[in-house]
């Protein structure tokens, strides 16, 4: 087990920010940490990485009990922090010397895992820019070479791509499939879902401080009652049939959003026929129809009553 805390604790006077949250990582996977902003994410991650006092549980990494003294294991660890933390007075290089300095003696070592570091965030050609200089998404890139220029067994992002154009977040997310392919674990935090489907083998949902449910995206989608969505926008229906489309097999919910009316299935192999059969039944004329399967987003819906992105 890489990392494993059980029943966390972390209140702010009468805030409680971690309501016996818990989460267990395993060697080589990418877990993602899905939650809405401010449920507590970075308040776990500062916890685990002994950044933040917490009132009650255990934290273990690497099969130790995580304290603000093991530096041993933090030695092990990559952070890349929400906010962007590189010092604007140092150009790239100097910023990601001087991160591998903080772990690295051997000067040549050090090189060689600093050039490493800016091929791999493709950084090469900047190296004598200051930050200041960079746009939002290379200075991203900046804030992940500083944080795994030592080769950590850990990596933990929270929030890498916050703020970034799409083809830097691509960029990033490819560089996260990377390192894991090259033998680290793993945490990935985000509020963004389709990232979180991308590139994690497993999901930790969370929310309110508390962790609602963890498994597979598959798994996750299991669990919940919607096994299907289908989006159809009829040219005309009258309020008798459009009352009507409650009784076609296994409808659980029709909702009308922008026009459009989304009728959730619980289960069946033969939903779009048999609402075909419904439509051919009442002469009805449609102008779009398409099969979404249940999202995470519907997933969190179902277990908290609420969007992912409220």
């Amino acid at each position: 087990m890489i990392v494993k805390a059980k029943n966390l604790v972390k209140r702010y006077n009468t805030k409680i920010a971690l309501d016996h949250f818990n989460i267990e990582v395993e060697k080589g996977e990418i877990v993602g940490l899905l939650g809405p902003n401010g449920c507590g994410k970075t308040t776990a991650i500062n916890c685990i990485l002994s950044l933040l006092n917490y009132d009650k549980g255990d934290i273990e990494v690497f099969g130790k009990k995580m304290t603000s003294n093991s530096y041993e294991i933090k030695g092990q660890i990559g952070l890349v922090p929400q906010e962007v933390s590189v010092f604007e007075n140092l150009t790239v290089r100097e910023n990601i010397d001087y991160f591998a300095g903080l772990y690295i003696d051997d000067k040549s070592l050090r090189k060689q895992y600093v050039n490493e570091a800016i091929d791999f965030v493709d950084l090469k050609g900047y190296e004598r820019f200051y930050p200041h200089k960079l746009s939002g998404g290379l200075k991203r890139r900046l804030n992940i070479a500083c944080g795994i220029v030592h080769k950590p067994k850990l990596i933990i992002l929270d929030e890498p791509t916050v703020a970034v154009d799409a083809q830097s977040r691509n960029f990033i997310l490819e560089g996260i499939r990377e390192l894991n392919r090259k033998g680290s674990t793993i945490i990935y935090t985000s509020h963004y879902l389709e990232e979180v489907e991308q590139i994690a083998t497993r999901i930790v949902i969370m929310d309110n401080g508390k962790d609602i449910v963890s498994g597979t995206t598959l798994e996750l989608k299991e669990m919940i009652t919607t096994s299907e969505k289908i989006v159809i926008s009829f040219l005309e229906i009258d309020d008798r049939v459009e009352m009507e489309l409650n009784s076609i097999a296994n409808v659980i919910e029709v909702e009308k959003v922008n026009g459009d009316y989304v009728i959730k299935f619980e289960n069946g192999a033969n939903n779009l026929t048999n609402l075909l059969e419904f439509i051919k039944k009442h002469n009805l004329i449609y102008s779009k129809l398409y099969s979404q399967q249940p999202t995470l987003n519907d997933v969190f819906l179902e277990l908290t009553g609420k969007e992912l992105r409220d």
